[in-house]
């Protein structure tokens, strides 16, 4: 994927939040919930971490985190309380297991659920302030398009839409991929097709949205959607999920890590 950012936009408008140097920052989203995009962030983080990257991963569902439950980890202290100044932003940022450092959330931040003018500047301040200490930024956003999800996007230079093959998680990501193009002036997306139910599914997914897409945003502007990785369906990632362990570390040789690992290969690459 090309850390070129995306063309510029109107003035205003909420690429002109992205940072400017640095790590290599990523956002991680989806059109629904439910399709793992919790779960391929944090092992997409083991797996870059187990490249002898300094990994990150800030926890951006600001209003339905969830990042802590997938580790097993129970912060004292979170973004809350660095927003309120009751900690400082290395006192919040914790190692987590697989390697990498978190920035969590927590859940039910309901005051945070709304992309206000603090909000903004504070989670921007506050990604502009790691990102000299880490190679990757990875950006856990919420699902959907609500204005939090797609500031948190704006953030990043690179973005991958996790979905599944399901007709509803499709739907959403096309919905999702229209938004970025349209009102963030992103030409290039990356695409992780999660729970692949047989060899090659990813590539014809990814074939089919790139033709809708490509007619929707136009001839005259090219748009790219890159499949970036293709996990199998895997009894072993739901056990991995019920005992809040990575999949990396208790099911390294499973299809489904293999799946993660060809995704960092490539991120790498």
């Amino acid at each position: 994927m090309s850390t070129t950012p995306a063309a510029p936009v109107p003035a205003g408008s909420l690429p002109s939040a992205r940072p400017r140097a640095g790590a290599r920052t990523l956002a991680v989203t989806s059109g629904k919930g439910g399709v793992g995009k919790t779960f391929v962030t944090a092992n997409l983080a083991a797996a870059l971490a187990a490249q002898g990257q300094r990994v990150l991963v800030l926890d951006a569902d600001l209003g339905l985190a969830n990042l802590d439950v997938v580790l097993n980890l129970h912060p004292k202290l979170t973004l809350h309380d660095v927003f309120t100044d009751k900690a400082t932003l290395e006192q919040a940022i914790l190692p987590a297991p697989g390697g990498f450092s978190v920035l969590l959330a927590g859940s039910g931040m309901v005051e945070y659920s709304r992309l206000t003018p603090e909000v903004r500047d504070k989670l921007l301040d506050i990604v502009e302030q790691v990102k000299p200490r880490f190679d990757w930024v990875l950006l856990d956003t919420g699902a959907g398009i609500s204005d939090v999800v797609l500031f948190a996007v704006a953030m990043a230079h690179d973005v991958l839409v996790v979905a599944t093959p399901e007709p509803t998680s499709l739907t959403d990501a096309y919905a999702t991929i229209k938004v970025l193009a349209t009102q963030q002036g992103r030409r290039q997306v990356g695409l992780v097709v999660n729970q692949a139910g047989r060899p090659g599914e990813g590539k014809l997914i990814c074939g089919q949205l790139q033709q809708v897409l490509q007619r929707f945003v136009g001839a005259g502007q090219p748009f790219k959607l890159e499949l970036q990785g293709e996990v199998k369906v895997d009894a072993t990632v739901r056990q991995a999920v019920l005992k809040r362990q990575l999949l990396l570390d208790h099911y390294p040789g499973s299809d489904a890590a293999q799946g993660i690992k060809a995704l960092a290969a490539k991120l790498l690459a």
